[in-house]
């Protein structure tokens, strides 16, 4: 039996040699990893500058890209290195820390989709009163909600998982899983797959809840609404329910490879529907946000043109 304490690193065992083709994959890693962080900045700082779009729904857009951003970094510049390494190792710390990061972003992403869910609701169904319940207060401690619960609730999360006494160190992914380490474990599991049900419920399937509930107030109202009411609704809510569809086939993917045997699949496609939801959706959403609101839209070319002028300069 070999105790977690012992274990000075972990083997990421899905990585292959690749030869030449490993500094391909590096720049095509980093080119998406640019992008990410070009197309997420470029809209925070929009919506920063702007004094025009200091309203809830823009702020919650800025979390979410925030959030985008935290999440890229827990994961693309340990890929770059990885790709270039020809020994495949994290250590212990490095991997509960990597762990603790993209938990963390996974839940607060769908936690931020729920609470603009919430916004969304209260702007169509409820336009008159929408001011007075959306008030600044209310907003920060909406972004507090984001932030904090998830954060408390993965620490817990790792902290289990970190006291478990493990019999291997090799994980069967290219970046730290919970999931994979607890596979590890020669000890008992029961609290840590107690806690990992209570943990999902509050910080993902309660979101979920939120998110079903509003919409389907919101479909009321604009099935018996006008026709501007409809297109408002349109509006506003088609790219946050892409956002949430796009995340959460991500997330799905990545709980099936966990849990079942997909050794039929080829490797690289393996490790792309693992990454789905810590790469694609960093990339969907500024861009999807982007080009359905108009406010947002209008303000990015503005941007763009004025960084083009002084570059040109």
């Amino acid at each position: 039996m070999i105790n977690s304490t012992h274990v000075s690193c972990f083997i990421l065992a899905a990585y292959f040699d690749t030869d030449d083709l490993k500094y391909i994959y590096f720049m095509s890693m980093m080119f998406f990893y640019t992008l990410i962080i070009f197309s997420n900045v470029l809209v925070i700082v929009v919506i920063c500058v702007n004094r025009s779009l200091h309203e809830p729904m823009y702020m919650f857009l800025c979390s979410l890209f925030v959030n985008d951003l935290y999440g890229s970094t827990g994961l693309f510049p340990f890929l770059l290195v990885q790709i270039l390494s020809d020994i495949h190792t994290v250590s212990v710390p490095f991997c509960f820390l990597q762990v603790f990061c993209l938990y963390t972003y996974a839940s607060v992403e769908f936690t931020n989709l729920a609470v603009m869910s919430y916004d969304r609701y209260l702007a169509i169904c409820c336009p008159l009163q929408y001011n007075t319940r959306m008030s600044s207060n209310k907003v920060v401690l909406l972004i507090v909600v984001i932030w904090l619960p998830p954060f408390f609730a993965v620490l817990v999360t790792v902290s289990l998982s970190a006291s478990l006494q493990l019999c291997g160190n090799s994980l069967s992914k290219v970046y730290c899983d919970n999931f994979s380490i607890v596979k590890l474990a020669c000890s008992d599991t029961t609290v840590n797959n107690i806690y990992e049900l209570v943990a999902a419920s509050l910080t993902v399937y309660a979101p979920v809840s939120v998110i079903l509930y509003t919409y389907m107030r919101i479909l009321k109202v604009c099935f018996s609404g006008s026709k501007q009411t409809r297109q408002k609704a349109v509006s506003t809510c088609t790219p946050h329910l892409a956002s949430l569809l796009n995340f959460s086939f991500g997330v799905s993917f990545e709980i099936l490879q966990s849990r079942f045997n997909m050794n039929s699949l080829p490797s690289m496609l393996q490790i792309y529907l693992s990454m789905y939801f810590l790469t694609c959706q960093p990339l969907f959403n500024p861009v999807m946000y982007g080009l359905n609101m108009s406010k947002i839209r209008i303000a990015c070319k503005s941007k763009l043109l004025c960084l083009i002028r002084k570059c040109k300069k």
